[in-house]
C-alpha cells in the first residue's frame, strides 16, 4: 500500500469525517486505524502494534515532548496571569488607545508580523497579547484565530532570521550541492525567492482587508454576528482550547505589567534559548545565519517557558505578600492552567501519530512521484508545484514535511529542463505548502492557533478556508503569468491587481 494511491485513503478519510463531523479527535482516531490497517495489511495485531508505535514514536522523540510542555506551561503562565488580574488590566489600558474594533484587529495583525521568529511561539504569544483587546470589542475567537493564523506561517516562509528561514535555507544549500548548482547559496536563493512567494502576499493582504472591512464570508457571518449581538465570542457547546474550565478569582488589583512582564520573559527566554542552542551547535561558526541554521526551536521554547514561569511564579509571590491575590490559590490555578490545554494536546498526539503513518504510507512520495512522470510544458512548473505542494500539505498536515519532500524534487525537474525555472518552482513549493497547512484541521501550526486564540479548533478551520481559497487562487493566477513570462514583477502585479479589485469588492458590500 506504501507509496500507491491508496495511500491517499487516510489523510482523505480524516479530512472529510472533520469536516463532516466537526469531531476532530474521533476523525483523527479513524484516520490512524485507517493508517495502521494499510501499513499492517489489515492484520489486527499488526494494526494495534503500528497505532502503538506512532504514538511511542511521539512520547520518544524530544521534539515533540518539548512542544507538549511548552503549551502546557503557558496555559499554567495564562491562568496566573488571568488571576492577577493583568488580563483585566491590560485590556483597561489598551481601550485607552485602541479606540475601535478595527483597531483591535490591526493589532494582531501587525503583532503576528513582527514576531516572527518561530510560528508556535507567534500563534500562543499572540493570541495571548490581543485576546484581551479583542474580546473587549467583541472580535469573535474563529476571527481572531484567523488573524493569527494567516499572519504566523506566511511571515515565518519568508523570514531569514527565524526558524522556518533557516530550515529552508539550510534545506536549499544541501540541494544545490546536490545538483551541482553553483550560481546561487542557500541564503541568496531564499532571499530573491521572497518576491516569488505569491501566496504569502495573498494571504497577508487578504487579512489586511479582512481586518479593515471586517468583511465575513461563510460560516465566519455567523461567529461574528454572534459576538457582535450577544457577546458570546465562542460557541458554548463546543470545546475551546486553552479556556479554564473552571472559575478562577480575578484581582482587582491587577496590573498591565502582570501580564505583560510574563510575556516579555517569555519572548527573551526564546529568542536567548534560540541563539543559545544554535551558537552550541555551530561549531565555531557564529555567524547569525549559523546560529539559526543549527538552533533548536523546540528547545528554546522549553526553555523560554521554563524562564517565563519563573517570572510568573515571582510576580504572584509579590502580589501575595500585598494581599493582593489568595496564595493558597497556586496549586489550584496550576491545575487550572494544565486542564486548560489538555484539549490542545490531545489534538496535537493524534495529529503527529497520524502524520507520522502518513509518512510510513509515503502519500507525499506518491503525489511528488507524479509530477516527475508527468510530461508537462515546463511554463507550467511553478502552478502544478503549486498545487501538488498545496495539496501533499493539505493530506500530511506538515509545511516542513511538504518542504523535505518536494523541494529535492521541484529543484532536480527544473534544473534538467530549465534552470530559470529553478527559483520559482521552489518559491511555489514553500507557497503551496503553507496554503495546504492553513486549510488543513490536522495541521499543528492551525491547532496552535485555534489553542492561542481559545477557539474551537474545527470552527477555526472552516471559518479560515474560504479567505485561503481566495487568497492561493489568486496566487495560481499569479503562478500562471509568472512561469508563462518569466517575469516575477508580473507575477506580483497579477496579485496586487487582483486585491485592488477584491478591495474595491469588499467596499461595495460594506458600502
Amino acid at each position: 500500500m506504501e507509496g500507491t494511491i491508496y495511500s491517499l485513503i487516510p489523510p482523505v478519510l480524516a479530512i472529510l469525517m472533520v469536516i463532516l463531523t466537526r469531531r476532530v479527535l474521533i476523525s483523527l482516531g479513524v484516520g490512524i486505524l485507517a493508517s495502521a490497517l494499510l501499513l499492517a495489511g489489515f492484520h489486527p495485531i499488526g494494526t494495534v502494534e503500528r497505532i502503538l508505535q506512532s504514538f511511542l514514536a511521539v512520547f520518544t522523540d524530544l521534539w515533540y515532548v518539548y512542544i507538549l510542555v511548552f503549551i502546557i506551561f503557558l496555559g499554567i503562565i495564562t491562568a496566573f496571569i488571568s488571576v492577577s488580574g493583568g488580563s483585566v488590566a491590560f485590556g483597561e489600558w489598551a481601550a485607552k488607545r485602541i479606540k475601535s474594533r478595527r483597531g483591535s484587529k490591526f493589532l494582531t495583525v501587525i503583532l503576528g508580523i513582527v514576531i516572527f521568529i518561530d510560528d508556535y511561539f507567534n500563534s500562543l504569544a499572540v493570541g495571548q497579547i490581543s485576546r484581551p483587546i479583542t474580546d473587549r470589542y467583541k472580535v469573535s475567537r474563529a476571527k481572531l484565530a484567523y488573524l493569527i493564523d494567516s499572519t504566523s506561517a506566511p511571515i515565518c516562509v519568508i523570514a531569514p532570521i527565524s526558524s522556518w528561514g533557516a530550515y529552508i535555507i539550510a534545506t536549499l544549500g544541501g540541494i544545490f550541492i546536490t545538483l551541482n548548482v553553483t550560481e546561487y547559496t542557500g541564503l541568496s536563493a531564499f532571499m530573491q525567492m521572497i518576491p516569488m512567494n505569491l501566496y504569502v502576499f495573498s494571504a497577508l493582504l487578504m487579512v489586511f482587508l479582512v481586518a479593515y472591512f471586517n468583511v465575513n464570508i461563510g460560516a465566519m457571518k455567523t461567529h461574528e454576528t454572534r459576538a457582535m449581538e450577544t457577546g458570546e465570542l465562542v460557541d458554548s457547546t463546543k470545546t475551546v482550547p486553552g479556556e479554564f474550565t473552571e472559575d478562577l478569582p480575578v484581582s482587582e488589583k491587577g496590573k498591565v505589567g502582570s501580564l505583560l512582564w510574563p510575556i516579555i520573559a517569555l519572548m527573551v527566554g526564546v529568542v536567548a534559548a534560540m541563539f543559545w542552542t544554535g551558537y552550541t551547535a555551530s561549531e565555531g561558526d557564529t555567524s547569525i545565519l549559523a546560529i539559526f541554521e543549527n538552533t533548536d526551536p523546540s528547545a528554546a521554547l522549553f526553555y523560554g517557558g521554563i524562564f517565563a514561569l519563573i517570572v510568573t511564579f515571582v510576580l504572584f509571590a509579590l502580589q501575595s505578600s500585598k494581599g493582593e491575590v489568595q496564595g493558597n490559590l497556586f496549586g489550584k490555578v496550576v491545575v487550572a492552567g494544565v486542564k486548560a490545554m489538555l484539549p490542545a494536546v490531545y489534538i496535537l498526539l493524534l495529529a503527529w501519530s497520524i502524520t507520522g503513518l502518513i509518512s510510513d504510507l509515503e502519500t507525499g512520495t506518491y503525489l511528488a512521484d507524479r509530477i516527475q512522470e508527468s510530461n508537462m510544458n515546463i511554463a507550467w512548473l511553478p502552478i502544478i508545484i503549486f498545487l501538488v505542494a498545496g495539496f501533499t500539505a493539505f493530506a500530511t498536515g506538515t509545511s516542513w514535511g511538504t518542504f523535505g519532500l518536494l523541494l529535492p524534487i521541484a529543484a532536480q525537474i527544473a534544473v534538467v529542463t530549465d534552470i530559470e525555472l529553478l527559483l520559482p518552482a521552489l518559491a511555489a513549493v514553500l507557497a503551496g505548502a503553507v496554503f495546504g497547512d492553513h486549510c488543513s484541521p490536522i495541521s499543528d501550526t492551525t491547532i496552535l492557533s485555534s489553542t492561542g486564540a481559545n477557539s474551537n479548533h474545527i470552527d477555526h478551520v472552516l471559518t479560515q478556508l474560504p479567505y485561503a481559497l481566495i487568497s492561493a487562487a489568486v496566487a495560481a493566477v499569479g503562478y500562471i503569468v509568472l512561469g508563462l513570462t518569466g517575469s516575477t514583477l508580473l507575477g506580483l502585479a497579477v496579485v496586487l491587481v487582483a486585491f485592488i479589485i477584491i478591495g474595491f469588492s469588499f467596499k461595495a458590500v460594506k458600502a
